[in-house]
């Protein structure tokens, strides 16, 4: 599913239009954008919980040349599914 199949799934369940769905969609990713950038993690109850983490620097290889490389330290995000998402993915009946 990508982004305007999203947007017009969100307009059809909730009743909203679409413009009014996209600018909810592109509202809730500036806020959880903030407040992972500011270290706060994102918790949804049956859902999953979004959390910012530092990976540490490393030592890779280019996989072109063969040559090791230094990978820097960054931080991502990270996502842990809840346990209702988790029921419902590894459900054998699938629709």
């Amino acid at each position: 599913m990508n982004r305007e199949m999203l947007v017009a799934a969100t307009a059809e369940r909730t009743g909203l239009s679409k413009r009014q769905a996209e600018d909810a969609l592109i509202a809730m990713m500036d806020i959880a954008t903030e407040a992972l950038a500011s270290g706060d993690c994102i918790r949804m109850v049956g859902f999953g919980t979004l959390a910012p983490v530092t990976r540490a620097a490393r030592k890779g290889t280019n996989p072109q040349t063969g040559k090791p490389i230094k990978i820097k330290a960054c931080k991502i995000a990270k996502f842990t599914t809840g346990k209702a998402l988790k029921e419902k993915l590894n459900s054998r009946k699938r629709k």
